[in-house]
């Protein structure tokens, strides 16, 4: 077996990187010795994590996917006008990011250090009810201020929720990761397309959300009607829940100090890496530039074609988060990279104007979330069989922040790119 690298405090968890016959090892010792999972209850927890995964990020997409609406009017909103060009809204779209995901980004810079200590139950709680509230004051409130309040109510849910369900992992095999990380993607296919479709067939943006009212019940029942845990996640004895482990080791990081926890991060660097990269180029394109790719000469008005970008890079995200369990990919920088040079090209199409249709800017859309969902589920894929298991439930929280950084200084860059670009971009074709 790999050889544990151990800081001078003793706290680093992680190993050198194991073969995948080593990882088969890791995971076998779980499940020996009385440990062995039903195939009954195997596939309720990977059901389970599926729709947990679905159902949390699900605000967070639709939020998005209405952007447009949300500061457009069409959802009730107090009208804004038009500027010329490329019929820009006054404020970009990253204005809808940022509330989407600097709660989020503040949630996982404080929470990974606490998190530990808090109940399960009352993490997932308090997940539903900020979901709940995020539909119902997008949906009702008559102006776009408290809007983008419900929107904020949104991203605690997903943010917090990501945090829970991504350490509530660590409790089980290690293969519920692909079937969270494949929710997620999911989550923004159906998000996106729901959103999309609804909005497309007639049906107001302001009750296409009110439907969307369903997703709070079914994280619900994912969490307590689907889950079966072989131990304990909520002793009432306020310790932490033994791990899955055939050893049954406690979570080590809640008797650790502030430094020792810091420590932990470091061996996850050259995984937050690439995350941080890859999503701080994807949402610049995604709230940068798809609302200034507009192709007239389509039959779908500007809205629809927003929506519709939107929902491709979703589509290409469910299919590359669902991968996990298929194709292991462990230069995720290069992926980063493409994505780079994905961005280059959909910046110099907004500028000049040079690919004939939309169906090529749409392929381009799926590539981009094929990218980006490659990254995310590969390098937590490798924090799940790389990290001990005693410091597991940490580390998957903690290394969720590096995307959350990327996208939220994505939002800070889209609106002066924005308003550039709205400024001395040319006119639409």
């Amino acid at each position: 077996m790999a050889q544990m690298n151990t800081s001078k405090d003793g706290s680093h968890p992680i190993s050198d990187a194991p073969t995948e016959e080593e990882a088969s090892v890791i995971e076998d010792e779980g499940h020996a010795s009385g440990d062995e999972e039903p195939m009954q209850e195997k596939w309720r927890n990977h059901v389970g994590f599926w729709i947990l995964g679905l159902t949390n990020n699900f605000a967070y997409v639709v939020m998005l996917s209405a952007a447009f609406d949300i500061l457009g009017g069409q959802l009730g909103h107090e009208k804004v006008d038009m500027t010329k060009g490329y019929s820009c809204n006054p404020h970009s779209t990253g204005v809808i990011l940022l509330a989407d995901t600097l709660p989020t980004l503040a949630i996982k810079w404080i929470a990974p250090f606490y998190m530990q200590s808090l109940n399960y139950n009352f993490r997932v709680a308090l997940t539903v009810l900020f979901a709940l509230a995020s539909f119902l004051m997008v949906a009702l409130c008559n102006n776009v201020a408290l809007a983008l309040f419900g929107v904020c109510c949104a991203s605690v849910s997903t943010g917090f929720g990501e945090l829970t369900f991504l350490s509530l992992t660590s409790h089980f095999r290690s293969t519920v990761v692909s079937s969270w990380s494949s929710g997620t993607g999911g989550a923004g296919v159906s998000a996106a397309f729901v959103y999309a479709g609804l909005t497309s067939i007639g049906v107001s943006p302001k009750l296409s959300i009110l439907l969307m009212l369903v997703v709070p019940a079914l994280m619900a029942f994912g969490y307590w009607g689907l889950l079966r845990p072989s131990h304990d996640l909520n002793p009432k004895s306020g310790q932490a829940s033994t791990s899955f482990l055939k050893k049954r080791r406690s979570d080590a990081t809640t008797s650790l100090t502030l430094i020792q926890k810091l420590h932990l991060i470091k061996p996850l660097i050259k995984y937050m890496i690439p995350l941080f990269c890859v999503y701080l180029a994807e949402y610049t394109i995604n709230q940068g530039l798809f609302e200034l790719l507009y192709y007239p000469s389509s039959s779908m008005n500007h809205s629809e074609q927003y929506r519709w970008l939107q929902f491709c890079y979703q589509f290409g995200v469910l299919i590359s988060r669902s991968s996990g369990n298929i194709v292991k990919i462990d230069k995720i920088e290069l992926l980063a990279a493409l994505q780079y040079a994905n961005f280059i090209v959909l910046y110099l199409e907004v500028y000049y104007r040079f690919i004939p249709s939309i169906w090529i800017t749409l392929a381009m859309s799926l590539f981009e979330g094929l990218l980006g969902g490659a990254v995310y589920v590969n390098a937590f894929y490798r924090v799940s069989i790389e990290v001990q298991p005693e410091y597991r439930e940490f580390s998957m929280g903690a290394a969720s922040m590096a995307d959350s950084c990327g996208i939220t200084l994505a939002g800070l860059i889209s609106m002066p790119l924005h308003k550039y670009l709205c400024k001395y971009g040319k006119t639409p074709r």
